[in-house]
């Protein structure tokens, strides 16, 4: 994938004011000519209940920020959090006519608003000075205990054999030649990654020393940052722990290592205790991720409700362009990312149907195009990652698609790090992310001052080449770019001795 992007050494506050405005773009996208409109999703918004939603502005200034505020409590909403690098507003209301009622479109300080979940929001809204509580969930129930990548856990966690644990021979980590990098470089601790995840167990052993408690955040109180170990810190879900420990376990003579042992990094939470990856928590994270100096992120998951994001709805086109804006504003301010391909073992470059959204009400049958994006893996700058398993092939639940996956890692039988200093077995392309994370850190460790679209480009010319197998017809491409590998398996050796 290629982009352009300035660094962040120079971009300073006084001149950012250029770099938003190149954030702001039309909400709403058309189909090709050739294509169907997507199905529309009905959302029941009720009077009483809380709902969540994100107000785009159309410039992204302070002065904007404020008038945008100010429609948002004349319509009878709540201002959660305002994110004026960007020109987003996440805001709460019971009111069921907000949406009509908030200003929008020329004349306004406001080019689009919509809501960021199907489901009232479980969190109620943070203390703002003005109590508010939850509202009624009966219409759109939770219905899992956890969610991330598209795949429920219990179905792809096992614990860990003993023989399994070990620093030396894990096969994923010789599939990417991590062993013979790490040999060169184990990475600097002047790189800092940011896991977008479940929160870390800061105090596992392999993870204790490079988790950075002064740059680690929760998200997940409505999208408002919160810098407490509470806030960042593992809960309900050990997703973000098995992530960590695959780019960064320490080389501590026990358990595992990971791909770029002396790299830090920072537990920037956005799944919450249900197992959700709403908007503006994912928001939240990239713009935290840009203000604090991470180098890299890594997303191991889709942000719900919609597996896929139709840009021709009213009721989700803003909450995608609150989401790309904020990762546009974290690469412009030079973090590069890594994302999850996802795991239904769908063709990204080809989309035709889906029924497993919304999931955080009752899923419905519907039809999607191009405009459609599983977010934030098909988002520009944003490295698209499949899965392998140990046979190199890939993995029978991976998404692939030509032109949409950049790269390929293992993420088949991943044995990582899991709370409580113990250690997991996870499969998923929520488990080959953190690979290719590993490595960018490793690029950026070896190449300081390489901005992401170098980071990326290091990346893909570094991957090495491999070809779609004789019988797999929808993989297309040939052996230098293609939809199962991309642009090949990620090469941690190639980036540490590439000049």
């Amino acid at each position: 994938m290629r982009f352009t992007a300035p660094s962040r050494l120079g971009v300073t506050l006084a001149a950012s004011a250029a770099l938003l405005a190149s954030t702001v773009g039309p909400a709403y996208a058309a189909p090709a000519a050739d294509e169907p409109a997507s199905t529309p999703v009905p959302i029941d918004i009720v009077d009483g209940t809380l709902m969540s939603y994100v107000v785009n502005l159309d410039v992204a200034n302070p002065g904007q920020t404020r008038l945008a505020e100010r429609a948002v409590e004349n319509a009878g909403g709540v201002v959660v959090q305002s994110w004026p690098q960007i020109g987003v507003v996440v805001a709460h209301s019971t009111s069921a006519k907000f949406l009509d009622e908030l200003p929008t479109g020329p004349g306004t300080p406001v080019e689009s608003a919509g809501p960021t979940r199907t489901a009232a929001v479980s969190e109620g809204t943070p203390d703002l000075g003005r109590e508010t509580t939850p509202g009624d969930r009966g219409a759109a129930p939770y219905k899992r205990q956890l969610r991330v990548d598209g795949l429920d856990a219990g179905d792809v966690t096992s614990a860990a054999d003993a023989a399994e644990v070990r620093e030396g021979g894990l096969w994923s980590l010789d599939m990417v030649h991590a062993y013979e990098a790490h040999e060169v470089s184990e990475g600097s601790d002047g790189v800092l990654v940011g896991v977008l995840d479940s929160g870390i167990d800061a105090a596992h052993p392999d993870l204790a020393p490079s988790v950075d408690a002064s740059t680690s955040v929760g998200c997940t109180a409505a999208g408002r940052p919160d810098t407490s170990p509470e806030a960042w810190g593992v809960t309900t879900s050990g997703h973000g722990t098995h992530v960590a420990g695959t780019i960064a376990a320490a080389r501590d003579g026990a358990g595992v290592v990971g791909v770029a042992p002396n790299v830090r990094m920072a537990s920037v939470k956005v799944v919450n205790d249900d197992g959700y990856i709403y908007p503006e928590y994912a928001i939240c994270g990239f713009v935290w991720a840009a203000e604090h100096g991470m180098d890299v992120t890594n997303n191991s998951y889709y942000v719900d409700p919609f597996e896929f994001w139709c840009g021709d709805q009213p009721f989700q086109a803003p909450a995608m362009e609150a989401v790309r804006r904020a990762v546009d504003y974290a690469t412009g301010r030079g973090v590069v990312h890594a994302a999850a391909a996802g795991n239904s073992a769908y063709d990204l470059a080809n989309k035709s149907t889906n029924a497993s959204s919304p999931n955080d009400g009752t899923a419905v049958e519907r039809q999607i195009n191009s405009t459609c994006k599983d977010i934030p893996t098909e988002l520009d700058g944003v490295v698209t990652v499949s899965a392998l398993g140990q046979d190199g092939n890939k993995a029978g639940f991976s998404n692939f698609g030509e032109g949409v996956v950049d790269v390929s890692a293992p993420g088949a039988g991943i044995v990582s790090t899991w709370p409580g200093g113990g250690y997991a077995r996870l499969s998923g392309t929520s488990m080959a992310s953190p690979h290719v994370a590993g490595v960018l850190a490793l690029l950026k460790s070896t190449h300081p001052d390489a901005g992401p679209d170098e980071l990326v480009a290091l990346l893909e010319e570094q991957a090495d080449d491999t070809g779609c197998p004789a019988d797999a017809g929808l993989c297309g491409g040939d052996a230098t770019d293609n939809g199962f590998y991309g642009e090949g398996i990620v090469n941690a050796l190639d980036a540490v001795t590439a000049g």
